[in-house]
Parts: structure tokens; sequence; C-alpha cells
């Protein structure tokens, strides 16, 4: 296993030619290599579970009120990497976030304090860590921005042509549920939202999901 973790890490890694073989390998040697089936917690929300790579699959990291409601913040897909999920890495990190598996995942999880510690010695992994860290707060800031600033029906025609953007289709294949999750909406609010983009000619919804027929009049609600 160690080849395989050295040869991904050698690819995602842009500090790993610049630290020691001997380095290399303690990370290697305490990465582990799990699967996750649909539906399954991978972070529970306290504690440390490392630094988490996915190599295939989808997960979806959030958190949750007192009273049991939850937020997305961001989902994490293949050849992504979770650093939130390793509060021991970045102290910064107070609050406890949740990550489950939205689809069938296969991940490699170095351990936080493996990684620390050699973080602890490199100035170059202190820097992809906090790079890492920042780029993921900014995608944070604009899932709470889109909720305090935005209207549902602007917020939904971003999610939509985002979600048709990355995946390269035209039909975002993802139930009415599902995108209330990720919008941190209720599902009648989006259930109603969209048989208003259908009436309007904007999409068509069926058991498939919600295929995009004008994109152009989505665009215009986002401005």
């Amino acid at each position: 296993m160690r080849e395989e973790y050295e040869k991904v890490y050698s690819e995602i890694f842009p500090f790993w030619k610049n630290i020691s073989e001997e380095d290399r390998e303690y990370i290697c040697d305490n990465s582990v290599a799990l699967s996750y089936m649909k539906g399954s917690n991978v972070h529970g929300g306290d504690g440390c579970s490392g630094v988490i790579f996915v190599r295939h699959g989808c997960l979806r990291l959030y958190i949750m009120s007192d009273e049991g409601k939850d937020v997305t913040l961001y989902r994490i897909h293949s050849g992504e990497m979770c650093m939130l999920s390793a509060s021991c890495v970045i102290g910064a990190i107070t609050f406890d976030v949740f990550v489950d598996a939205e689809e069938d995942s296969e991940c490699y999880i170095i351990s936080g304090p493996a990684y620390s510690y050699v973080a602890e010695k490199n100035t170059d992994i202190k820097i992809f860590t906090l790079e890492t860290a920042v780029s993921r707060f900014s995608d944070v800031m604009w899932t709470v921005q889109q909720m305090l600033f935005m209207s549902v029906d602007k917020r939904l025609a971003v999610f939509l042509l985002d979600e048709a953007a990355r995946t390269g289709s035209d039909t975002v294949s993802l139930t009415q549920e599902q995108i209330a999750k990720y919008m941190g909406s209720a599902r009648e609010v989006v259930s109603r939202m969209l048989k208003y983009f259908s009436a309007e000619g904007f999409v068509e919804v069926s058991r498939k999901g919600v295929k995009i027929i004008d994109k152009s009049a989505l665009r215009k609600m986002t401005v």
C-alpha cells in the first residue's frame, strides 16, 4: 500500500518532493484506505479524524444545530481533500463539523497527529495546509452569503447552474430533498420553486432529476 500512497501523494501534495524520505514514509505508514457506503458517517463532529482525501465518490461536510438541523457547508468530490475534519492539524478550528458519504466513496485518511507532527518540521506543509483550509473557508462564506442575502429563487438558479457546470450535464441528477439539503433550505420550499421554474419553462422535473431547459433565463435570475 505504501507505494500506492506514495504515488497519489506525489501528485496531490506540492510539498511532497521537498520533505525528507523519512517524513514521506511516516505519512504513508500512518495512512489508511477506507471505503464508505452512501449515507454512512465519515466524521462524527468531535475529535480528529485526520486529513481526508477522496479518491472516488463524494462527501458532504456540514454543521448541525442543537435541535438537529444541519446546514451543508460544501461537498468534497473525487480528487479533493478535507482539512476541517482534522482539528488537531488546524488549531483554529473550534467548531464541530460532520462528514457523510453522499455516494459510495473510497478515501485515503492520514492520521491527524502524524500529519501535524510532520507539518511542524516543514514550512511547506504548513503553507499548503493553510491555503487549503482558506480556500474551503471561502466556500463556507459563499454558502453563508447565499443563505443570508439571496432569495430562494436566486439561490436555486445558482445551484442548478453550478451543478450543471460541475458535472458537464444539463440534467442535475439529485432528488429535491438533496437539493434542499445542499442549499440549506426546506424540501417544500425547493419543490414549490421548482414547480414555478417548470411552469416558466426554465426546467423539466422528473424522477431522474432536474433538466435545465433555459440556461439564459436562470442566469438572468442570478444577476
